[in-house]
């Protein structure tokens, strides 16, 4: 059996058997290394080089982030903004689960995070409230999609990291896409909203919002930082988490006293738990990353593509589909490990820039998080809700095909994605030198 047949087959036998997907990665990877007369040492050496590196110590930061804005009280204070903001529209509940994803999405990265906090609170309320479980379940874990898409974004992260692209310029290029992607769901709920004819409640109020703007500017002025402090080249994107987690803790320490020194060991704890799982995960797709390369897998990949179409937008496009069904049975970091040698293949033989694909990437393996089987999001927010898997994809699939026009639209028209990154970062991209 030739080497590629013995990593597909036993991967998916693996899986098949229910083993983790991280060991079935390892193992089929360990399987196919012994087939091929590789050392075994191999296995040790590529998964030290997967994870021996300076921007990858950017996700814990993140992930530590995204508790202390959790355990500190700040989601609740972003709540109370956005229901000041937009809750008096029509579909007024809807759109603070939007608006407050958008905001969570800027300070954690983590779209599961943003799932399960949001989801505990706003779900029931829809529900209450005259919305369809379904809908609300389908909703929140649409959102929380926007937490790998507006930056800082772990996915982002790992993709720069791996493919030596700029973070930096992926962050600003997913603000557009990220915003987009919102508002579209917010024109959605108005139409679900009136549609069922449910009302608004209560009425705008300037010095309300002035108010609960005030409790939640502070953590608000993180992502400023962060995206300002890259673009400046001020710092890194690891030192720029290094630093956002440092303001983090004065916030929830020092100003709203919501986290007490006792409590610091267990968030600590639990953050490097919620780090390393991923973390093995990430060292294993590297060895079968690194096996795709050794075995030309990515070149062979990239010939059939070129053979099929040449043009860029043919190109992106089947990189699009091809990613959609991995990102169902794969998550998003694991996916972009595996078949990054593949994915900057395609653009070298291509001519796209590799901002621009890692763009398209990210974006359309974060639908990864909401489509079954994966779908950790969706599996989360039907958890909450208790609806059915199958009742949630049917009422999530309206809000899969709007993120699915906007991934379109950004390859068909790549200074929408593109924009930002080449006016405040232009050394990310060469042809403007």
């Amino acid at each position: 059996m030739p080497p590629i047949f013995t990593l597909i087959v036993s991967f998916l036998v693996l899986i098949v058997l229910r083993v983790p997907i991280a060991f079935a990665i390892a193992l089929a990877s360990m399987l196919t290394i012994w087939q091929l007369g590789l050392p075994l040492t191999s296995v040790v050496n590529q998964m030290f080089a997967s994870i021996n590196s300076f921007p990858l110590l950017a996700v814990p930061f993140f992930l530590l982030l995204g508790r202390l804005m959790n355990d500190g009280g700040i989601t609740d204070r972003l709540l109370k903004f956005a229901d000041s903001t937009v809750g008096h529209i029509r579909g007024g509940l809807g759109h603070i689960n939007v608006m407050v994803s958008m905001m969570f999405a800027s300070l954690s990265g983590s779209g599961a995070a943003d799932t399960a906090s949001i989801g505990a609170v706003l779900i029931p309320a829809m529900k209450k409230a005259g919305y369809p479980a379904a809908f609300a379940v389908a909703l929140t874990a649409a959102s929380s999609v926007l937490g790998g898409i507006i930056p800082p974004s772990i996915l982002m992260v790992i993709y720069g990291a791996f493919g030596n692209v700029s973070i930096g310029a992926l962050f600003l290029g997913g603000i557009v896409p990220g915003i987009l992607i919102g508002l579209s769901q917010m024109g959605y709920t108005y139409y679900i909203a009136r549609k069922l004819d449910i009302r608004p409640e209560g009425s705008f109020s300037m010095c309300n919002v002035a108010r609960t703007g005030v409790h939640a500017l502070p953590p608000m002025v993180l992502p400023v930082i962060i995206l300002g402090g890259i673009t400046l080249g001020i710092f890194t994107a690891t030192e720029a988490a290094a630093i956002a987690v440092v303001i983090g803790l004065a916030l929830a320490m020092l100003l709203y006293r919501s986290i007490g020194i006792m409590q610091l060991p267990r968030i600590l704890s639990d953050s490097v738990i919620a780090y390393s799982l991923p973390m093995f995960a990430v060292a294993a797709a590297g060895i079968m990353g690194w096996l795709i390369s050794y075995m030309g897998i990515a070149r062979d990949v990239a010939e059939f593509m070129i053979s099929v179409t040449q043009t860029r937008i043919g190109l992106m496009l089947m990189v699009g589909g091809f990613l959609l069904m991995i990102g169902t049975v794969l998550s998003p970091v694991t996916a972009v490990i595996i078949f990054l040698p593949i994915i900057q293949q395609i653009a070298n033989v291509g001519g796209i820039d590799h901002v621009h694909m890692g763009l398209v990437v990210v974006l359309t393996l974060t639908l990864g998080l909401i489509t079954p089987p994966y779908g950790i999001c969706l599996l989360i927010a039907t958890q909450i809700g208790n609806v059915s898997t199958p009742r949630a994809f049917v009422a999530i699939a309206p809000l899969i095909l709007l993120v699915l026009l906007i991934i379109v639209a950004g390859i068909l028209f790549p200074q929408l994605f593109l924009f930002l990154p080449q006016t405040f970062m232009p050394d990310a991209f060469p042809g403007l030198r």
